[in-house]
């Protein structure tokens, strides 16, 4: 018995409207939904794509809907099950994004943005926190943590070269000191009996199609290849090499192939870029879009969809022209060129990684890297957190308001283990009421 495509479009595209709460949501969704209830796939056969779709770069829980949708329905279920998952979180932030610009200077709108912007400082904490004690598990780890968050902080290294830092370290450390860089134990042991039998088992022959097959390999690349170069090709052309959608689609490919860790360990390189090098956005923007990004469904890695949107409306505010769909095409030119490369490492590279999984040669430089980007992440935390509380620099007034709202956030996250959504409604009925009080004192 197998499920028919359709059905399994059904859900794949109802997935995309509800995956809200990050990885760690989504992939509990996930769980739930193909292992326990639905018994698509086994308890043991879940994992191993997991494991898989974890050493890759790129959102852990869009690659793993798309190597589940590959596994069942070959090519085109994967695709078909990855572009569902993102594609209601993409319209959803074209229109907040449009929405912010539009009317985010209004007073209390712009206080729901003062009070959220405090909660996007405890949650990325939060997260570098969570990350640590997912990979890092010895001393030798903790100092590569440690060395990059000094690398970024102290010398403002470029996220890219700590990645290859961390990357040769775990090459070089994975043959002599081979202890140190093993994997952390299995995400969880799973009991199938209690589920009863699957259709993907863990005894079901991996199919024709998931095999390695040279021919295959060379097909599926050259595909691939051709949908990145012929829209940045036409870019180019239209618009010209330096302008700002040939960019885009350059930095987010490059953005694609370093976000080992998850949608947080691509901010401080897309800050980087987008902030920092290119200006696209302000630093304030930035975490707003964030917040965005973790209150729409779909992978929190969206949120650069909001970085092309505004880079696209801002840059063409000036003239006749409706900067709107400037902001569009800056969007889907982001999500086209983030995404592409997920696609191609499962479809085109799943086999043949496979055959590589759980040698310590391929993984050890990949424990070494996601070592380092938890070091990067609190930098990002606590560069966020100097912009909320000093809101005109050093020199200025601090804001008690944030670092209130910033306390309090991150109690409900630590200790009472809250939810993103509830943090940050929370934060930005805190903003609004800081505003109406402000308002009255006045």
């Amino acid at each position: 018995m197998t499920v028919p495509l359709r059905e399994a479009l059904k859900f794949w595209a109802k997935l995309g409207f509800i995956s809200f709460g990050g990885p760690a949501g989504q992939i509990a969704v996930l769980h739930q939904e193909l292992v326990e209830k639905r018994r698509w796939i086994s308890e043991r056969r879940f994992l191993h794509a997991l494991n898989y779709c974890m050493l890759l770069p790129g959102p852990e829980a869009q690659q793993l809907v798309t190597y589940i949708g590959w596994l069942m329905h070959r090519t085109w279920g994967g695709v078909l099950a990855g572009t569902l998952f993102v594609i209601p979180s993409l319209f959803l932030l074209i229109g907040l994004s449009w929405v912010y610009l539009t009317f985010g200077q209004i007073p209390w709108i712009a206080a729901i943005f003062f009070g959220i912007k405090p909660a996007v400082t405890a949650i990325v904490l939060h997260a570098a926190v969570k990350i640590g004690k997912r990979t890092i598990h010895n001393q030798a780890l903790r100092a590569i943590a440690l060395i990059s968050f000094l690398a970024i902080f102290v010398l403002n290294l470029a996220f890219p070269i700590i990645v290859l830092c961390a990357a040769l370290i775990g090459i070089w450390g994975g043959k002599r000191y081979p202890e140190y860089f093993q994997q952390a134990g299995s995400h969880g042991k799973g009991n199938d009996n209690q589920y009863g039998a699957a259709l993907i088992d863990d005894d079901t022959p991996t199919p024709d199609h998931a095999k390695f097959s040279t021919k295959r390999l060379i097909l599926q690349g050259s595909v691939v290849i051709l949908l990145w170069s012929i829209p940045f090709i036409a870019l180019v052309l239209f618009f010209g090499w330096q302008t700002l959608y040939p960019q885009i689609a350059w930095f987010f490919t490059k953005a694609a192939f370093l976000t080992f860790g998850g949608a947080y360990a691509v901010l401080p390189y897309v800050y980087q870029g987008a902030v920092d090098q290119f200006h696209w956005l302000s630093a304030g923007q930035m975490m707003d879009g964030l917040a965005l990004g973790e209150a729409t469904p779909g992978p929190l890695i969206m949120v650069v969809a909001f970085v092309g949107y505004l880079a696209g409306h801002i840059q063409n505010l000036i003239g006749n022209t409706n900067p709107f769909w400037f902001g569009v095409l800056g969007a889907c030119v982001t999500t086209w060129f983030t995404f592409l490369p997920s696609f191609f490492l499962v479809l085109v590279g799943g086999p043949l990684i496979e055959s590589t999984h759980g040698k310590l040669s391929f993984t050890a430089p990949l424990t070494a890297i996601s070592a380092a980007v938890v070091g990067v992440i609190a930098n990002l935390g606590l560069f966020f957190a100097y912009h909320v509380f000093f809101p005109h620099g050093l020199g200025g007034s601090i804001s008690w308001v944030s670092i209130v709202i910033t306390v309090f956030a991150g109690l409900a996250l630590f200790k009472f283990q809250k939810g993103v959504i509830s943090v940050l409604t929370g934060s930005a009925l805190a903003g609004l009421l800081s505003y109406l009080v402000a308002s009255l004192l006045i």
